[in-house]
């Protein structure tokens, strides 16, 4: 009799309902991702500070519209500078490839900062279509229809 190799899925034991509840949501308290941050910029009252954590020449190649250039190696001696301890910090990087995002949210969190990290980085928020300011100006390009919805405003999930 031969036995089969189980399932790469089944190969570690699932979580129970309540382990797996607590686990998404702790995910959705330290993170967001950029369709929500884009929608959210939208509002006249945004509620949180978008912070780019790469450095110069990422900053000047595209960033975000309305976020603040603050990179990783800056926040300890800029944080209190440019960022209101009041306001929820969301941080980005390149993209998820990136852990970027999640040391600059590591950073401000141990300086007492209230932080989330947008996954995606400013890869997925090119990818989906929102624009992107630079040295040159603003520009948007067309969703990559691959990675995110193309004739709606959102993925309605």
């Amino acid at each position: 009799m031969t036995e089969t190799a189980p399932s790469p899925v089944l190969r570690t034991p699932f979580a129970a309902p309540s382990a797996a509840a607590a686990f998404f949501a702790a995910r959705l308290a330290f993170q967001t991702d950029v369709a929500d941050v884009h929608a959210s910029m939208q509002s006249a009252d945004v509620g949180f500070v978008l912070v780019d954590s790469r450095g110069a020449a990422g900053w000047q190649q595209g960033h975000v519209p309305g976020a603040v250039h603050l990179p990783t190696a800056d926040i300890p001696t800029r944080a209190a500078d440019v960022l209101d301890p009041a306001l929820l910090v969301v941080t980005y990087c390149w993209g998820p490839g990136c852990d970027g995002a999640t040391r600059s949210a590591l950073a401000l969190a141990q300086l007492g900062y209230r932080v989330k990290e947008m996954i995606g980085g400013i890869e997925y928020w090119i990818r989906e279509g929102f624009p992107v300011a630079g040295a040159t100006g603003t520009e948007q390009r067309a969703p990559d229809p691959l990675t995110s919805p193309i004739n709606a405003a959102s993925c309605s999930c």
